[in-house]
């Protein structure tokens, strides 16, 4: 009784009690088992951790920025305002914000597939100057460890302190949560609710699947559907947008939703599109240059813009796109070609793509908002605040 007291005393006096809660998310109908990698397996706790994390404009160098303001939760973990994203200090960055809807089944991360990692790929944002511009990984640890929001908070998960390895396991436990299957389409398709879909909606399936070639990219398999090949296709558009050819009108974006059509005569004094020669800069095969990976479909309708660039606005813009297929280039995907879709297969299209969106959306972004806001700001750097603790323990 008497070591029992001791015990009792000494737990009370702990910051935080280690609590692994194990998770094991529901898989919706449509989609595949999710791999959790045996290295870090999903607890609540981490889930809970991972999502203030992503919320917390904390982390970024000036704290204004936070995962949450590029992927939104209310506009499908995207952006819907711009094509290409905006970080701190309104810093322009080469591509869209890419949905976090399923990113738990991608294979690779990024749309050129740099990062074969969900618990690496957070490091990429935080570091880049375009994006949270954060100046070291050390600095984002003891930046982390110094809030008092999250004090007992890794702990709780992990048994320990705040590491960078902790952080990205945390936030990778959040984004894999970001499921949404059962759609109109996996009910009708794989649960056989035969009214689930409209004679339009069908006839859309059946050109996707057919005479629009969509499916050549976007894969449908026998039990499950992700809509991807996980592979990197060359389109036109990121060669176009690197090379600049001559045109007489180019686009525009004058505020959020808003374009115009400008003359290029009134454009020559601009700063050209910052390069970009997609998957190439990773493999440096000239084969793979402005290349970029299939995206997965889901959710589609609630993802705009659409494209690596974010330069197509609607659905309807989209399969426009790929009817003319695509922007000739020296490397331009073979399996990109004209379709000579008709207006009616086209409407029929875009209506069956808008049938892929999840039942559980809402449920997603009500549970990304409960992550808290406003929290305050440090008064002192965490560089100087970590020196200061050195220096004090020195003789």
């Amino acid at each position: 009784m008497r070591w029992l007291s001791i015990a009792s005393v000494l737990s009370c006096l702990s910051p935080a009690v280690h609590a692994d809660t194990p998770v094991n998310l529901s898989i919706p109908l449509g989609l595949p088992p999710l791999l959790i990698p045996a290295a870090n397996p999903l607890t609540q706790e981490k889930i809970d951790l991972g999502r203030r994390l992503f919320m917390d404009r904390r982390l970024s160098h000036n704290n204004t920025h936070s995962c949450g303001m590029c992927h939104v939760p209310e506009q499908g973990f995207t952006s819907h305002e711009l094509g290409a994203a905006v970080g701190v200090e309104g810093r322009s960055h080469r591509r869209n914000s890419p949905t976090m809807f399923n990113v738990g089944y991608q294979r690779s991360l990024f749309v050129d597939g740099r990062e074969p990692h969900l618990e690496d790929q957070i490091w990429g944002p935080l570091l880049t100057r375009n994006e949270m511009d954060m100046p070291a990984i050390g600095y984002v640890v003891e930046k982390v460890r110094q809030l008092p929001e999250y004090k007992g908070m890794f702990e709780a998960a992990f048994n320990g302190s705040v590491t960078a390895e902790r952080i990205g396991q945390a936030i990778a436990s959040y984004e894999r949560t970001l499921i949404s299957g059962n759609s109109r389409f996996d009910r009708w398709h794989y649960g056989a609710e035969k009214n689930a879909l409209n004679a339009k909606e069908q006839r859309g399936f059946q050109v996707f699947m057919g005479k629009g070639r969509c499916v050549t990219c976007h894969s449908v398999g026998e039990k499950s559907a992700l809509f991807t090949d996980h592979k990197f296709h060359n389109t036109g558009l990121g060669w176009e947008r690197s090379m600049f050819p001559e045109r007489k009108t180019y686009r525009v974006q004058l505020a959020p939703t808003v374009f115009v059509d400008v003359k290029a005569e009134h454009l020559k004094s601009f700063e050209p599109p910052l390069a970009d020669v997609g998957r190439y800069e990773i493999t440096f095969n000239p084969k793979d240059s402005w290349a970029y990976k299939t995206p997965i479909l889901r959710n589609v309708e609630l993802t705009s813009p659409y494209m690596h660039d974010g330069s197509l606005q609607t659905l309807e813009e989209v399969v426009d796109f790929y009817d003319k297929g695509g922007i000739d280039n020296p490397e331009k995907s073979p399996l990109i070609v004209r379709l000579n879709l008709t207006p009616a297969e086209k409407t029929a299209l875009v209506a069956f793509l808008k049938t892929l969106t999840g039942d559980n959306v809402s449920a997603l972004v009500r549970d990304a908002r409960t992550a808290p806001e406003n929290l305050p700001i440090p008064d002192i750097d965490p560089s100087d605040t970590f020196m200061n603790q050195v220096n004090a323990g020195r003789p």
